[in-house]
């Protein structure tokens, strides 16, 4: 069964429901992006005063303050489920300017480390050709890894070599997204009579099961991006779909409030040449799974990167 962290963060949140959350066993962990603090820093009412008090500051400055406060608290608020090896981690991740630049990432990474000082903080780092270099480096360097921004199995191999750097007492996830897929090509699988909503479990079941055969002790998959935009689905979808052994479901708090009082049965365990048969039918009718891989790691990249920009903007002044 799969670990259940929750893919939410906000100040007065992590005061009060998440502790309720932690405490009563429905989640062992929690993840952040730029855009969960981009919503949280302005639309929430709870970083007033310390934003006034950091009036004079950069954008940059104020923002990392704010979200390293957030990132402490979170850490503290799961030390307990990590001290007893219940996972219990925070995910930060590195600016989404710096995609692209190796030693930006590693420099940044290391100043939040430094500044967080909790064992049981992650480092988001997206899964680029710099991205991969830098989560070597600093895996070797025994920081847990949250590789980010995964879609196809071959940034997962990538990942997974660089995670394979990390001492034995410390931990990598692979963050795989998975409804986007959905939402990108339903519309021309319905198109050629093909099922909807299949594509994005199918996709990162098949990392999975790659990364399974690597029996990496301390790497697992997460499965990321699982919100249920279309309404003809329970919210709950992507969890019956991928709540399966060894792996960790980074859920929306509407979610994670849908699931927390039901009994969740583990996921069917689809074999990889299932999934590949299914993929088939997508060439001849002109549907490429490579290209649609590249254009949501781009859109991606732009999301986090206008999410960053936009909160930087509100602080400014």
């Amino acid at each position: 069964m799969a670990s259940i962290w929750v893919d939410y963060l906000e100040r007065d949140f992590l005061d009060t429901e998440f502790k309720n959350l932690v405490n009563s066993g429905v989640v062992n962990g929690i993840t952040s992006n730029p855009a969960i603090f981009a919503n949280a820093i302005t639309k929430s009412e709870a970083y007033k005063e310390d934003i006034a008090k950091l009036k004079g500051k950069s954008s940059e400055e104020i923002y990392e303050e704010l979200a390293v406060k957030d990132i402490q608290k979170a850490c503290d608020v799961l030390a307990d489920k990590y001290n007893k090896n219940d996972d219990g981690f925070a995910s930060i991740e590195v600016n989404p300017k710096l995609a692209n630049d190796y030693k930006g990432t590693v420099e940044e990474a290391l100043r939040l480390v430094d500044k967080i000082k909790r064992e049981n903080l992650m480092i988001k780092i997206p899964a680029t050709e710099a991205g991969y270099k830098a989560m070597s480096d600093l895996a070797k360097r025994g920081i847990n890894i949250n590789a980010t921004l995964v879609f196809s199995p071959n940034q997962a191999n990538k990942c997974a070599e660089a995670l394979s750097n990390l001492p034995k007492n410390k931990k990598g996830v692979i963050s795989v997204f998975v409804s986007r897929f959905d939402r990108e090509l339903n519309n021309q699988l319905a198109k050629h009579n093909l099922s909807k909503d299949r594509i994005g479990f199918f996709n990162a079941i098949k990392i999975y099961n790659q990364i399974n055969e690597k029996n990496l002790e301390n790497v697992r998959v997460l499965f990321a991006s699982t919100g249920v935009k279309q309404d003809y689905l329970e919210p709950d979808y992507y969890v019956e779909q991928l709540n399966l052994e060894n792996t960790v479901l980074t859920l929306p708090l509407d979610v994670i409030n849908y699931i927390k009082d039901k009994e969740l049965n583990e996921a069917f365990h689809f074999q990889t040449k299932h999934i590949d048969a299914f993929f088939s039918y997508l060439t001849p009718v002109n549907i490429s799974i490579q290209k649609t891989y590249e254009k949501l790691m781009d859109e991606g990249l732009k999301a986090f990167e206008d999410s960053f920009n936009n909160m930087l903007n509100s602080l400014k002044g």
